[in-house]
């Protein structure tokens, strides 16, 4: 039987932090703090977003990934998950690199909510004006 190997990568998006385990050999099976994908995260197109990584290096089903996420909401953990499993993934096989660099996946996203500025309902928007 093949050795158990351990590929640990971090990533943040928003407010999340994710920590990211990739174990090889493996069935594709992934486990978000202790529960399967599909029920952690709801939406199809987040569970798209994380698995973007591996289907760019053709590796859907070549390893087995366990993430310890908190913090944020579903999108940004889900952004965060990303950034980790593409970190992992090349502590796994550096010669991922170009390619995961090429796509964008390597690339902390940093965009975070912009405050709330005084006198202003919004980080943007103002009160209407009115002229008398």
């Amino acid at each position: 039987m093949a050795e158990k190997v351990k590929y640990i990568g971090t990533g943040k998006r928003k407010n999340s932090v994710a920590r990211v385990a990739i174990m090889t050999p493996g069935k594709g099976d992934i486990t978000i703090n202790g529960v399967n994908i599909k029920d952690y995260i709801p939406r199809e197109s987040l569970v798209t977003v994380i698995k973007q990584p591996l289907v760019a290096v053709e590796q859907d089903t070549g390893y087995n990934i366990n993430v310890n996420v908190n913090g944020g909401g579903l999108s940004g953990q889900a952004g965060a998950i990303r950034l980790g499993i593409a970190r992992a993934l090349i502590n796994a096989n550096p010669d991922y690199r170009p390619l995961l660099k090429s796509k964008g996946l390597l690339t902390r996203d940093s965009r975070k909510v912009e405050r709330q500025k005084p006198g202003q309902p919004g980080a943007r928007k103002k009160f209407q004006f009115s002229k008398r």
